[in-house]
């Protein structure tokens, strides 16, 4: 009987198990037959890339054929988890272990490495290199607002008035996941009504510093300091100039004094800044009696592609400024500071604040920190209200995404995961409850 055989470009094995033999498995090649038909295995490569099936028998045998290992990589896993939904009972995990952070620590201290070099911005300088990332990051975040305006006008998206649960669709989702106020007397329903743009993109706002070496900002000081949106503060220190919110720049770095006492270097000497290239331009919001509609369908999807460009685009360079210009979260609550190290407000009011005196647990912050993604569920029709029993079919995205996808612009690969949009979806409730 001829041995079954994969494409070409698989790699297939054989595993040869000998119980007269101690030797470990010897592994051997087959040839491929060329008049064979594989349908099934040839689409799952194309749909997958790494999926392992593993066939383990206890004695070879003459008549099957001594394929034993199918090894198919997978790059785009589908069916992907969301990120775990801390309640505000408990503290967000630090992006790095406390307890790598410590081995690593005493690895430096063993094998007595030198110091590395300090970047720019510890010592008050600016990176000049990522000055144009910070413009592209600004501008990025006002062409994903204007164009969410636009595209709330053709788009319906719901929010819960008891909850912050918001749904993109004509229809608000018939599941049980309220957790506001009275939600045991409504059973977990929730009561759908109007969004507005504040509901998609959260507005995470920080103190806006002058000089971000400074001194922290005191208790007192909470009300006299301006807060302005994390990601424009961000912008700001990385190289952004508002006329609206002054900051420092210096031209030499610090002298350090003491452990924590600098002063700034004397930049007299220095001759005079020579005339800078013209920056880029500067977006602006459109007022909201100025938003109108677009004119046609395909502007609509030209105008969805170009918001998906957008949110990326935003999200990649705010990821990159992240890694250099440091950016403080607290563990309790959605506090947000962008600096070398978080204020002294206390104005923390998570779970047992009291016991913390209202102070922040700062720790370092990543990326959906400081852009909250805001996952809704993904409506594969429109024209079709999801079900509740169906519930465990349906996948996840950002709602931004989400608008995009239901104003006509295409999935992006990186989010089909969570979306599971190549899960099929049955037609019926007996025909779910088939389903293993």
């Amino acid at each position: 009987m001829d041995c079954t055989c994969l494409h070409s470009r698989l790699s297939t094995k054989v595993l040869v198990h000998n119980r007269r033999r101690s030797q470990p498995p010897n592994f051997r090649n087959l040839r491929c037959n060329p008049q064979l038909n594989l349908t099934s295995l040839d689409s799952l490569k194309q749909s997958c890339s790494g999926l392992a099936l593993e066939l383990k028998l206890r004695s070879p045998s003459k008549k099957l054929c001594p394929v034993q290992a199918v090894g198919i990589r997978c790059d785009h896993p589908q069916n992907a988890d969301l990120p775990r939904y801390y309640s505000r009972k408990e503290k967000k995990p630090f992006p790095i272990p406390i307890v790598e952070l410590r081995r690593a620590a005493r690895d430096r201290m063993k094998n007595r490495l030198p110091k590395r070099r300090v970047p720019p911005p510890k010592i008050g300088l600016v990176i000049k290199s990522l000055v144009p990332a910070a413009y592209n990051v600004y501008n990025a975040r006002i062409t994903v607002i204007n164009n969410l305006k636009q595209l709330l006008k053709v788009v319906t998206v719901n929010g819960c008035k008891w909850c912050n649960e918001i749904h993109v669709g004509p229809v608000g989702h018939p599941f049980k996941s309220c957790r506001g106020s009275q939600a045991s007397q409504r059973k977990g329903h929730h009561e759908w009504g109007k969004t507005v743009l504040e509901d998609i993109i959260v507005p995470l706002e920080s103190y806006h510093l002058y000089d971000r070496l400074g001194k922290r900002i005191s208790h007192e000081e909470r009300f006299s300091i301006p807060r302005i949106p994390a990601v424009v503060e961000l912008c700001i220190q990385a190289g952004v100039d508002i006329p609206e919110y002054p900051t420092k720049r210096r031209r030499k770095p610090i002298v350090w004094t003491g452990k924590n006492e600098f002063v700034d270097a004397d930049e007299s000497e220095l001759p005079d800044p020579e005339p800078e290239s013209p920056k880029p331009p500067i977006l602006t919001e459109i007022p909201d009696p100025e938003v109108e509609p677009p004119s046609s369908a395909e502007a609509t999807v030209l105008l969805a592609e170009e918001t998906l460009v957008a949110w990326e685009k935003m999200r990649a360079g705010a990821n990159k400024l992240m890694k250099m210009y440091p950016v403080r979260v607290c563990g309790y609550c959605p506090e947000v500071h962008v600096g070398p190290s978080g204020h002294k407000a206390q104005n923390c009011g998570a779970h047992k604040h009291q016991q913390r005196n209202g102070q922040h647990g700062w720790q370092t912050a990543v990326l959906d920190d400081l852009i909250p993604p805001r996952y809704v569920w993904h409506v594969p029709d429109v024209t079709q209200p999801l079900q509740r029993e169906l519930r465990s079919f349906y996948g996840q995205a950002p709602a931004v995404v989400e608008i995009c996808v239901q104003a006509g612009a295409e999935v992006p690969e990186q989010y089909k995961p969570t979306m599971r949009f190549d899960v099929g979806i049955p037609s019926s409730i007996k025909e779910a409850e088939m389903v293993v």
